[in-house]
């Protein structure tokens, strides 16, 4: 309950800013309504302009007017001079209005006026709306009252806090959240169908100004770095182009929940599970699945706190199809290691793990693309229910598949001593072409800022740190190894466009075991890519980078597989596991080097 009223407390003052602005809006309406049979009448002007006032950020407007005026033999005087009170910096309206005013009364001339013939002390000189401030008190309704009334209906109609403590969720911690409560898992595909729409909204509504902003500011001031603000458009429109995306994905495939076998999904046994969609059967279509234990976590202080998620452990596999009640049924089934964190069921705190279970296939007309949040718990479990012809089948073609990206990757070539592996220039292409892209962006941005605007300092590190990101990125995209034996040795030549930077070598007879390392982590939205390279490990600990690019889990199996064949290497099943007693995972690496 102190939540509850905590968190209402919290939302009220955003509740009241778009009750304030609805009756403002609401008030300009009206206004504007009843002034349709208003007269109008001439009126000579006492005082006319406009006052600036100063502010700490901006300075705004306001347009005045003292004037006098005759309504039926009787003479009254009047100070309105629009439908809005106040001052503000929307446009050069006021500013223009205060300057035609005053050019008026300097020239002696006089200024129509609108006055309520049933009320004739009430007058107004200019009763047209004007639609660039109520735009801009909209967005006030929308964001600020849309949050704060979204925060109390959250809050006193949702899910009700649950007593951690008592022994049924000590015993099944999953079933503290409500969405957990079955072996049947709903996507978030409603959820962020809706999400995509209210974002959009609210992003086209705060961008729609900028258009006419830049303009003025091009045509008038000649700052032709506005037109930097035309990229807001423009994303608004790429996130209505997203929104309906997500609504004709949702209209097509329906809830399509996952149907958890084991339920909950097990660390040290199986998550697996079928998912109904509805689709005609269609033996041709390759469903995919990826399986991601992620850290989600808060950074930054203040103002500048966000939440970010990092993959910890990634896998896929083709999920395998067959007819079912609502078109076709896809059955999987994953193998988890040890040593990996448990779902967080309440999700509280800056930081918890999560599972997430991504269902994605590239159909004619809209593609699949689901999202679940499931439980997943250190049961050691194994699926029951599960077609084992169906899994079996899953796991040669996820197989096939693996080896081939493997294959694609790797070059193969015949030496004097015999194999070697090349990895060409080129890896993690799209990962780095867009951390150049961005690079570039902030190495410019931080150019103009010394050149132009003279901010030595900040635009020094500001470009300094996009060069840096650009080199790295361009680095890492324009290096190759190369992986090769004299018969007694490993040996592995790291090269940075064609020139060798550095060599290590590995006495064959002491190899001991693989060992994969995340070497690059890509996220777009809520999908992540893990890339992992494969080292060998000696008798001593020592460590040699071997094979690097593969993503997921059955990638890195599949290269681990791939380098013992063509390097002569006789390994356990398995053998990439660190003996008992060590961790399972290493600390993630940001570079591919070894």
């Amino acid at each position: 309950m102190k939540g509850r009223i905590f968190v209402t407390l919290f939302a009220l003052p955003f509740f009241g800013v778009g009750v304030w602005m609805l009756w403002s809006i609401g008030s300009t309406f009206h206004d504007a309504w009843r002034m349709q049979d208003w007269e109008p009448v001439p009126a000579r002007l006492i005082a006319a302009g406009y006052e600036t006032h100063t502010g700490d950020d901006s300075d705004s407007y306001e347009a005045y007017a003292k004037y006098t005026y005759q309504h039926r033999g009787q003479a009254y005087t009047g100070e309105r001079v629009a439908l809005s009170d106040g001052a503000d910096n929307i446009g050069n309206y006021q500013t223009d209005l205060g300057n035609r005013l005053s050019g008026l009364r300097s020239r002696g001339e006089p200024a129509t006026v609108w006055v309520n013939p049933a009320a004739p002390r009430e007058s107004v000189i200019d009763r047209n709306i004007r639609w660039g401030l109520v735009g801009f008190r909209s967005i006030f309704l929308f964001v600020f009252g849309g949050i704060g009334l979204g925060l109390i209906i959250y809050t006193w109609m949702g899910p009700r806090e649950k007593d951690a403590s008592l022994m049924q969720y000590q015993d099944a911690p999953w079933l503290l959240n409500d969405a957990w409560q079955t072996p049947e898992i709903r996507s978030g595909s409603r959820a962020a169908m809706w999400g995509a729409w209210i974002f959009a909204a609210l992003w086209n509504a705060i961008s729609a100004m900028t258009p006419f902003m830049a303009y003025r500011e091009v045509v008038d001031n000649q700052n032709y770095l506005a037109l930097i603000a035309l990229l807001f458009p423009l994303v608004g429109i790429g996130l209505l182009t997203w929104a309906v995306r997500r609504t004709l994905e949702w209209r097509r495939f329906g809830p399509a929940p996952v149907t958890l076998d084991p339920f909950p999904g097990s660390i040290g046994g199986h998550v697996g599970g079928t998912i109904d969609l509805n689709l005609p059967y269609d033996s041709t279509a390759k469903c995919q699945l990826t399986l991601t234990n992620l850290y989600s976590y808060v950074s930054g202080s203040g103002k500048n706190r966000s939440r970010k998620e990092e993959a910890k452990w990634q896998d896929e596999c083709v999920a395998h199809a067959e007819p079912g009640a609502k078109g076709t049924r896809l059955t999987f089934r994953f193998e988890v290691p040890d040593g990996l964190d448990e779902s967080d069921a309440t999700q509280e705190g800056d930081s918890y793990y999560t599972w997430r279970l991504n269902l994605r296939a590239e159909l004619p007309g809209t593609d699949v693309d689901r999202d679940y949040e499931i439980p997943v718990y250190a049961t050691a479990q194994e699926s029951r229910y599960l077609s084992d012809r169906a899994v079996h089948k899953s796991r040669r073609e996820q197989n096939a598949i693996s080896d081939g990206r493997v294959r694609d990757i790797v070059r193969i070539q015949q030496g004097p001593m015999g194999k070697s592996m090349f990895y060409p220039i080129g890896r993690y292409l799209g990962p780095n072409l867009a951390g150049i892209l961005v690079g570039l962006v902030f190495a410019v941005a931080g150019w103009f800022l010394v050149v132009q605007e003279g901010q030595t300092i900040f635009g020094g590190i500001f470009g300094g740190v996009g060069a840096l990101v650009a080199l790295g990125a361009f680095y890492m995209m324009t290096n190759s190894l190369e992986v090769s034996q004299d018969g007694t040795s490993v040996n592995v030549v790291r090269r940075w466009l064609g020139v060798p930077v550095r060599r290590k070598s590995m006495r064959r007879s002491s190899f001991a075991r693989f060992k994969k390392k995340s070497s690059m982590k890509a996220q777009s939205g809520g999908r992540h890519v893990i890339y992992y390279a494969i080292n060998m490990v000696d008798q001593d600990g020592n460590t040699m980078v071997v094979g690097e690019g593969f993503k997921g889990e059955s990638e890195a199996q599949a290269a681990m597989r791939m380098i013992a064949q063509e390097l002569g290497l006789r390994v356990e099943r398995n053998s990439e596991r660190p003996p008992k007693g060590t961790p399972l995972f290493d600390e993630d690496v940001l570079t591919a080097d070894f």
